[in-house]
């Protein structure tokens, strides 16, 4: 099972209302566990056996947000209104996986891009770490880096945007 099947399940499930689901196949299980009202969480954990050994879990914990009240979904649908039609010749950079967003390769490094800078395809614009893997994420376009719109060390989701690149 990929990661792309397991960020769908988390959805699927995420907007059924379970409060738990459980899934093996083969040698992975899968346990989602959500909680109901503010306290929103879903508990993974995967059970791959080893060589030799017994069955290692690796459990991953994702915290989802509360849903806003209506009240601050209007204000910010205002507030969000103007810079969004500034954005529109710009192409976003999102996540292609869930985990935590990191401007550095390490914490004693210097940040991979900073807003202004060039980018050309290849280049890597930051890491993104899923279940103790840390992914590069490169740049798919060319340009300049207008904004960083994660702050480091932030959980991503799945499509999230992390840049914006200005192609011009």
């Amino acid at each position: 099972m990929d990661i792309k099947e397991i960020q769908n399940l988390i959805k699927f499930v995420a907007k059924s209302g379970a409060s738990e689901v459980k899934l093996e196949t083969g040698d992975i299980k899968i346990t989602i566990k959500t909680g109901s009202g503010e306290d929103r969480e879903t508990t993974i954990v995967q059970q791959v056996p080893m060589a030799g050994q017994m069955s290692q879990q690796m459990p991953v914990q994702q915290t989802q947000a509360p849903a806003a009240p209506a009240q601050d979904a209007g204000a910010a649908s205002v507030d969000a209104a103007a810079p969004k039609e500034d954005n529109t010749k710009y192409i976003t950079v999102k996540s292609p996986i869930i985990g935590t967003f990191y401007r550095k390769p390490s914490p004693d490094k210097t940040v991979f891009v900073e807003v202004g800078d060039s980018v050309k395809v290849g280049d890597v614009l930051c890491v993104i770490e899923a279940m103790k893997l840390f992914n590069e994420i490169e740049s798919e376009v060319s340009g300049k880096i207008v904004k960083v719109l994660v702050d480091d060390s932030s959980p991503v989701e799945f499509d999230q945007p992390l840049f914006l690149v200005d192609p011009s």
